[in-house]
């Protein structure tokens, strides 16, 4: 382990609780800002080509995918969130804290759109509008942000090892082989 003690279960809950809340909280002022000041699939360049604002509402997945199947993908994000808040419980790791609560924050914010936006409750279509046309042909939302980068965040915590509980795999193969270690040397004695 690192020497950072764990953290308490109510410590971690609370820092998973707060981040989800900050990024629900600002997907939805930006989706709000976006449905009030900016006219419907029209880019507006912020920083030319490279960036621009595009507002659409999205029915689908990522490139529109499944636009017919609003309702999977309301199941599929209530099923991820509620995964997220049931690993929360398990989590003494401040990194792992941090990326479920900004991931919970990310679903969270899809996921109101599906319940609560047009054209009704869980069929409801997301809205985007951050276009980046010369990387992706997509347009996408601070929630998709949060969902992706929290994603990649989930891989490279896996691939490094680090544990819900804060400890690492290698310190759990060491003390799984100390074992084998003891019983050589006392047959060896």
């Amino acid at each position: 382990m690192t020497g950072r003690r764990p953290l308490r279960r109510s410590a971690a809950g609370a820092i998973v609780a707060i981040l989800a809340a900050l990024v629900l909280a600002a997907d939805q002022l930006v989706k709000y800002l976006t449905i009030q000041h900016l006219p419907a699939e029209k880019a507006v360049p912020v920083l030319g080509e490279f960036l621009q604002l595009f507002y659409i509402r999205n029915s689908g997945a990522a490139f529109s995918i499944g636009a017919g199947m609003t309702w999977i993908f309301t199941i599929a994000l209530a099923v991820v969130a509620v995964v997220i808040v049931w690993k929360t419980l398990g989590v003494r790791s401040r990194l792992w804290a941090v990326v479920l609560g900004c991931l919970l924050g990310g679903v969270l914010g899809n996921l109101s759109d599906r319940l609560f936006r047009e054209p009704g409750f869980a069929v409801g279509h997301v809205v985007d509008m951050i276009s980046m046309p010369w990387m992706l042909p997509a347009i996408f939302n601070v929630a998709d942000v949060f969902i992706v980068t929290g994603m990649i965040s989930v891989a490279l915590l896996v691939v490094v090892g680090l544990r819900l509980d804060g400890t690492r795999e290698r310190d759990h193969a060491k003390a799984d082989d100390a074992p084998t270690a003891d019983a050589a040397a006392a047959n060896e004695a």
